[in-house]
């Protein structure tokens, strides 16, 4: 039962950010929409042109997806562990609300398909390894760091950047073929 009123808990910080996300492209950069941006035609095509080196941009990908993962779980260490985590969701929730409804209103049910293409297979390495460090944020000192945790966690953001740098730019293309 604990378990499942810590989910509702974590899922109280994330819901409103993705409700503020939504909020903030319909009411405040309303005007930007229009302009091109990810979602035009003009920009998937030359995405959909363009050879990715999988060494290189696994090399980018390093700096943008450990970044957040290391201030995380070094948050996760503090005593700031569970302002970490809720700042972490409400941020990932305005995130996930922005990048959705920029893609819904620049190209429909198709935005919504391109996204969920976008953040596989990766994501679903990426998702469990931030679960496991927000698990302990929010249930410390209940619940303890372990090595299974610390391997678990690596091998899953190990596995995520694999995964996007050699099998999601295959994916997009063959999605963006079919657009």
């Amino acid at each position: 039962m604990k378990i499942l009123h810590s989910k509702k808990q974590m899922l109280a910080f994330f819901l409103p950010g993705f409700l503020l996300g939504i909020l903030y492209v319909n009411f405040i950069v309303k005007q930007y929409i229009a302009e091109p941006g990810i979602f035009s035609t003009y920009f998937l095509r030359q995405y959909a042109a363009v050879d990715i080196i999988a060494g290189e941009y696994m090399l980018y990908l390093v700096r943008v997806r450990l970044f957040p993962a290391t201030l995380l779980a070094g948050l996760a260490f503090t005593r700031m562990r569970k302002i970490a985590a809720v700042i972490f969701l409400l941020w990932t929730g305005f995130s996930s609300g922005m990048l959705l409804t920029m893609a819904v209103v620049g190209m429909g049910v198709k935005g919504i398909i391109l996204c969920v293409v976008g953040i596989l297979p990766h994501f679903l390495c990426y998702i469990p390894a931030c679960i496991v460090v927000l698990w302990y944020c929010w249930m410390y000192p209940r619940n303890r760091w372990n090595r299974q945790k610390t391997v678990f966690v690596a091998l899953m953001l190990m596995m995520g950047l694999i995964l996007e740098s050699y099998v999601n730019p295959v994916w997009m293309k063959a999605f963006l073929g079919i657009l």
